[in-house]
């Protein structure tokens, strides 16, 4: 069975770093996107990163400059280091894994960043 798992959440002071994981099991992704989303409450969910099975990376304007997507393919891992973290990037964060009619999504794990 195909599963994401993600990890890494939690609560942050604003300025602080966190680095969130995504496990994915069940079959490689190696030859796929993978992505993050985020959902604050209140809001649509909006695109964070996404990075291809080449390594090429884009980023939301909000983040770019303090967030850093990676991903580890022997280990069907995607990675989003998050640094400078502000309370507007308090949200739930989704992993999606995504290629032409293939698209799956994690539970998502929660970021709260607060004094």
């Amino acid at each position: 069975q195909v599963q994401l798992a993600e990890s890494g959440g939690g609560l942050v002071q604003p300025g602080g770093s966190l680095r969130l994981s995504c496990a994915a099991s069940g079959r490689s992704f190696s030859t796929y996107y993978m992505a993050w989303y985020r959902q604050a409450p209140g809001k649509q969910r909006e695109l964070v990163a996404v990075i291809s099975s080449s390594g090429a990376t884009k980023y939301g304007d909000s983040v770019k400059g303090r967030f850093t997507i990676s991903r580890d393919s022997a280990k069907n891992t995607v990675y989003l280091q998050m640094s400078s973290l502000e309370p507007e990037d308090t949200a739930v964060y989704y992993c999606n894994v995504y290629k032409l009619n293939v698209d799956l999504w994690g539970k998502g794990t929660l970021v709260t960043v607060s004094s």
